[in-house]
């Protein structure tokens, strides 16, 4: 089953289960998601890793929100984006620790150096090429750029 489907499917049990805000969240994410479809030149379909990197965004989305309104002191909208959040945040695969990242990021940089490749910051491109795939949206995108380029340094 796809998360898309998934996601459709759980509008329904949000529905029965009387849950408001998940029922909310699960119909604006699929709103996006085919909005994101529906959009550009020609429709397309989302695949799982596309969902899933649209899932991230409209998560971190709602904690930046939930900050803002707490910093003008609205704790109550902000505990109302962190409930979405927290929804959304279900669908994500399990996120990867600090530790399990740099252990991925070591190695594909000493496969392609065991493969002949003469590593250096120049080559961040490659190595972030063969990382992305296995990190797959479950650790910072960015955090994940700056281990690369300390180890190629």
């Amino acid at each position: 089953m796809s998360l898309k489907e998934q996601l459709k499917g759980d509008v329904i049990a949000h529905m029965k289960a009387g849950d408001k805000v998940a029922l909310t969240t699960v119909r604006n994410v699929l709103g996006e998601i085919e909005t994101r479809e529906k959009s550009g030149k020609a429709p397309v379909e989302l695949d799982d890793r596309q969902v899933t990197a649209l899932l991230q965004k409209e998560a971190a989305k709602r904690r930046e929100t939930a900050a803002t309104y707490a910093a003008a002191g609205h704790d109550d909208r902000a505990q109302a984006e962190i409930a979405e959040a927290k929804v959304i945040e279900a669908y994500l695969p399990t996120a990867l620790t600090r530790e399990e990242a740099e252990a991925i990021v070591d190695g594909v940089i000493a496969g392609l150096q065991a493969d002949g490749a003469e590593l250096s910051v120049r080559s961040m491109g490659a190595v972030m090429k063969s990382v992305t795939p296995k990190i797959g949206g479950r650790f910072d995108g960015k955090a994940v750029s700056e281990m690369v380029k300390a180890r190629l340094a």
